[in-house]
């Protein structure tokens, strides 16, 4: 079965067919729809014989494609994502019978996610005589059909926290009774385009960030009040009290499928929400990174802290750090031990956004161990492993009143790394940084991972760089998707 939700299976003549809708196990009577040299595509017809791992789901909405494997048991989907790890670093990482450890999966996997980014349409917009802007349809907060571009109004869904859902609410309303405008992509109109909502599960608190395609909203006023008295309605039987304590809104003029504009404006309640994790504490604002599930997110994190082995005295670099939350954890990891020392976590990333996040996170959670440098990993790697005497620059740098580190101010550390972890996005590591990593000679290399056939390239480049895998641990940080997250050991022979 593929990540977007196709099952994978076989004609009588042995040609593979990607047929949505179909589960592994199903034997299914489908139509081809495009036929290739070596594989076909098509659409299921009938169902012969559904597999024992098929259930009823839990979303009523067939067409959404935010859940692909929302119709396979829960058992069924961790056994595929395990073993998608474990074949993928074997076929593609070149590691002959790859360690690969349980996967971690949730106890309760639904509500998890703490940030849904909701389409809104109308159906598209009319314009009558003398300028009269009317919906064609009734306001649509949901998500995209999956393959397209229209929106399914989603009332409730089991994946997103119930206080993003009854936003949703709350926004439907309001349109309804303002006659506010959806955005039609085809037209380049309308007002309404996104609601992003993100929810703190571990302090109740609830931020909500409107797109627009325009100045403002008319009586917003009106629409905060809404969200409030919505946000404020879940009960404690479904995750309550959640409480709105920001609101932002963001402009998007642009005829683009990315959800945010250049323009962020706070309109409401504070600039930032508070989360908490285990003893740590996040701020989080409207463009921050944080991972989706929160109660996974602290079995990825021990799982790195694991993996990582820090004692205590060490340099640990942090490569793609975004808001800085491994590097933090480690560290909090050895104060719980006792062990903390003169450890030191050196961040890069390149949003500067998520750099100023992490430090006010390390400031929030007293680690003065932790430094960031700003810029994208593959040119300030190069830098930071640079031996030249950059003193006088850096100096000049600090009398200028820059009050950001740069890589200048902490190369000679780099030299001497213990510990790198590396978190990049989807797309892996540049070819550059995992050359410049090598270089850096660290013992010990920690790879978190969300995307399994990127992973098994760069251990495969890593393994030729000199450093041997050791073993894998799947983490299920998206249940009812394809996809997971994987934490990884490598060490140097």
């Amino acid at each position: 079965m593929t990540a977007e939700g196709q099952g994978v299976g076989k004609t009588d003549e042995g040609m593979t067919v990607f047929v949505r809708g179909a589960l592994p196990g199903d034997v299914v009577t489908a139509e081809l729809t495009k036929v290739k040299k070596r594989y076909a595509f098509g659409r299921l017809l009938f169902m012969e014989e559904p597999s024992i791992d098929r259930t009823d789901g839990f979303c009523t909405y067939e067409d959404c494609g935010g859940c692909p494997y929302g119709k396979l048991t829960y058992e069924k989907q961790l056994a595929l994502k395990e073993n998608h790890v474990r074949e993928t670093l074997a076929r593609l990482g070149g590691v002959a019978e790859p360690e690969v450890r349980d996967i971690v999966g949730m106890e309760t996997p639904y509500h998890y996610r703490n940030k849904a980014s909701m389409p809104v349409s109308t159906g598209g917009i009319i314009t009558r005589k003398g300028g009269v802007v009317e919906n064609i349809g009734d306001p649509a907060v949901g998500f995209y059909r999956a393959k397209s571009h229209d929106v399914i109004d989603c009332g409730t869904c089991g994946l997103q926290s119930p206080a993003a859902m009854m936003a949703a609410e709350a926004l439907r309303r309001f349109m309804d009774e303002d006659n506010i405008t959806g955005y039609d992509p085809k037209w380049d109109k309308g007002l309404m385009r996104h609601l992003v909502v993100r929810t703190a599960f571990g302090t109740g608190e609830v931020m909500v960030i409107l797109v627009i395609n325009g100045k403002g909203i008319p009586n917003v006023a009106k629409l905060i009040e809404y969200l409030d008295d919505a946000v404020a309605s879940v009960p404690e039987s479904e995750g309550g009290p959640f409480s709105l304590e920001s609101v932002y809104i963001n402009v998007n003029r642009g005829k683009t499928s990315e959800i945010y504009g250049d323009r962020t404006e706070n309109i409401a309640g504070k600039r930032t929400i508070d989360e908490s994790i285990g003893n740590m504490r996040f701020e989080i604002s409207p463009m921050s990174f944080y991972q989706v599930n929160p109660w996974q997110m602290e079995e990825l994190y021990s799982k790195a802290a694991e993996y990582a082995g820090l004692k205590g005295g060490e340099t640990v670099l942090d490569i793609y750090c975004g808001a800085g939350t491994i590097g933090l954890w480690l560290l909090e990891d050895l104060k719980k031990k006792d062990a903390l020392g003169d450890t030191e976590v050196i961040g890069i990333e390149s949003v500067k956004s998520a750099v100023l996040d992490a430090n006010r996170n390390a400031v929030i959670n007293d680690m003065v161990n932790a430094r960031y440098v700003c810029g994208r990993a593959e040119e300030e790697l190069t830098k930071l492993l640079c031996k030249d005497d950059k003193s006088a620059k850096a100096g000049q740098e600090k009398e200028a009143g820059q009050d950001s580190e740069t890589s200048d101010d902490v190369g000679l550390h780099v030299d001497h790394a213990d510990v790198v972890i590396l978190d990049p996005p989807r797309s892996g590591c540049d070819a550059s940084v995992l050359e410049a990593v090598a270089k850096a000679r660290p013992e010990r290399i920690v790879y978190v991972s969300c995307d399994p056939a990127t992973l098994a390239r760069d251990v495969k480049i890593l393994g030729e760089a000199g450093y041997d895998f050791k073993e894998a641990t799947p983490v299920d940080m998206f249940p009812w998707t394809g996809h997971v997250e994987t934490v990884c050991l490598m060490s140097r022979k």
